[in-house]
């Protein structure tokens, strides 16, 4: 009888020692399914909350798509595309030329949400054409034309990036020379012979008419039917004639391309 009990209390105390084994292999493991579980429950949570974001945005809701697209990317934080959502959401709510705080605001979270995406891959072209799109709404055409400029080395096959960058050089010509013929009491339609004022022209604003120029020609390659790309093209031909003073056909020139008469300055 004796023996019997011995016997029993050793297969107790070996059953406690593999009990207290099993528990020390065990709990890691289950630790681990578990966190898996989540892990793999908050993703399709997150993608939950992009579909339910999606359908908000394309109803024209941004305020609720806003908030389901922040839900998405809290619940999965590797979830990009709702990144991208939740900035192009955040730029549809800024309006151009309001400056109220929570204008600014909207602005403001959509360059910080792109930039996110972008900092995750640099070559996303959605995002860094979202992002110029909202830098030149917002008038900061430097910025503007930078990220553009990303877009076509990210995605030279997309013509709207090589006209944004040429329309944004046509603007900064346009204005440079506006400013300049102004300060000698010229008008825009007007022919200079101002030597002194073609030779600022000429240095200041000549590289961004070459570069527009070129930018708008391969907007055409691309896409022949892109009709403002030449429209752009005949308007910084007559801006050309402004650097042009001593040239003698310049006056003939321009005047054949705006089909108006020129004043002699």
């Amino acid at each position: 009888m004796a023996s019997t009990h011995l016997l029993a209390r050793e297969l107790a105390a070996e059953s406690g020692i593999r009990m207290t084994k099993l528990r020390k292999h065990v709990m890691p493991l289950l630790a681990v399914a578990l966190l898996l579980c989540a892990t793999g429950c908050n993703k399709l949570r997150a993608r939950d909350q992009l579909s339910k974001g999606s359908q908000a945005y394309k109803n024209g809701n941004y305020e609720q798509a806003i908030e389901h697209f922040k839900n998405a990317v809290s619940l999965d934080s590797k979830l990009r595309v709702a990144k991208l959502y939740l900035a192009t959401a955040y730029s549809q709510q800024y309006v151009p030329g309001v400056e109220n705080p929570d204008n600014i605001s909207n602005a403001e979270r959509a360059i910080e949400a792109y930039k996110e995406v972008l900092s995750e891959d640099s070559t996303n072209s959605h995002a860094l054409k979202g992002l110029a799109d909202l830098f030149a709404s917002m008038k900061r055409y430097d910025e503007a034309r930078q990220y553009y400029k990303k877009g076509i080395d990210a995605n030279p096959d997309d013509p709207d990036n090589y006209y944004s960058v040429g329309v944004i050089d046509w603007t900064a010509v346009y204005t440079d020379i506006s400013d300049r013929k102004a300060r000698i009491g010229a008008g825009m339609p007007d022919q200079l012979k101002n030597k002194q004022i073609c030779d600022e022209i000429r240095s200041a604003d000549g590289p961004r008419i070459e570069e527009a120029l070129k930018m708008l020609q391969i907007t055409i390659q691309k896409h022949p039917d892109y009709d403002g790309a030449r429209n752009y093209i005949q308007l910084l031909e007559q801006r050309k004639a402004d650097m042009e003073c001593r040239n003698p056909q310049a006056p003939t020139e321009d005047k054949a391309h705006d089909g108006t008469a020129k004043s002699s300055l």
